[in-house]
């Protein structure tokens, strides 16, 4: 059997390196505090001034070829950009108009704003203010229902829709990304108020029990960047699912324990550990489920015991 490597190209660290330094720039915390801070629960829409410079920069015209105006990149530097969104919790229907590209006008460009029936039932993220709804026509009316989230508004669309099955597996992985992103941002965090946080005279993490904490955070992480990015190379439908269960499990379970972590600072609204806690809980209700990623990979365990 031929080993495959795993290591990022040099392309592809100053591909991430480049998105990172975009996204602090445009979308630090004080850009994230502020969207936050304009009305929990309330829909304000997509910021398009930041939808045109993701669009701008290549973020959803990434994997189309360069004669259709995109970068001619594939699915694995795909899944490092939108690791780094993750990272900054970076608001919108990021997925759905990255596979949007090519098929819907201005998707590519970020001048218009797709998302997608990426929840289980009728509900769509982002449908107050999106263009379009990938795999219909049209964008059906909606009724807003409360959202976790702040920066993921909810709607009770009033038609039925599904996502496009071709594009399942690959709408998983990019959202398997943006939470591997959060997970590994929630460890940096748990890791950093460790060593500021004193008490009885030295710094928190010098405890066990906080020590034991950082190092489940960093274990989660690591495995579930190591299947995320083996999933991008392989594509393989079972890898992805098994992506996306670790990925979820890694995102929730951090930003839990990172909040332990801070301890009462961690429930205080002015953190942004629960922001990462929202986030993950409803992105592990997109594109695949923890019960259809388990469907995926039984169906292939019992093709393969056949």
């Amino acid at each position: 059997m031929r080993a495959v490597d795993f290591q990022l190209t040099e392309d592809q660290r100053d591909l991430r390196g480049g998105v990172r330094a975009l996204l602090e720039g445009r979308y630090g915390r004080a850009a994230l505090r502020a969207s936050v801070d304009r009305g929990e629960g309330v829909d304000r829409g997509v910021d398009r001034g930041l939808w045109r410079e993701l669009g701008e920069a290549g973020f959803f015209a990434l994997r189309l070829p360069e004669e259709e105006g995109g970068t001619g990149l594939g699915l694995a530097e795909a899944v490092l950009v939108f690791e780094e969104a993750g990272r900054v919790l970076l608001p919108g229907p990021l997925v759905a108009t990255h596979l949007a590209a090519g098929v819907v006008p201005g998707a590519a460009r970020g001048t218009a704003v797709v998302t997608a029936f990426d929840l289980g039932g009728p509900f769509v993220a982002h449908l107050g203010g999106a263009d379009a709804v990938l795999g219909m026509d049209g964008v059906p009316e909606g009724v807003p229902v409360r959202s976790v989230d702040p920066l993921t508004p909810l709607y009770r669309a009033a038609g039925p829709g599904a996502v496009p099955e071709a594009l399942r597996d690959e709408g998983a992985l990019l959202t398997a990304a943006l939470q591997l992103g959060s997970a590994l941002r929630t460890t940096e965090l748990a890791v950093r108020y460790a060593k500021e946080r004193e008490q009885f005279g030295q710094p928190v993490g010098a405890f066990q029990a906080v020590k034991h904490l950082c190092a489940g955070m960093l274990v989660r992480g690591e495995v579930a960047r190591t299947a995320v990015y083996a999933a991008a190379v392989t594509g393989a439908p079972g890898e992805i699912a098994g992506a996306k269960l670790l990925a979820d499990e890694a995102a929730v379970r951090n930003a839990r324990d990172c909040l332990q972590v801070h301890g009462g600072m961690g429930f205080t609204w002015e953190a942004d550990v629960h922001l990462h806690l929202k986030r993950a809980w409803v992105r592990a209700e997109q594109w695949r489920t923890a019960a259809q990623a388990e469907e995926v990979l039984a169906a292939e365990l019992l093709a393969g015991s056949a």
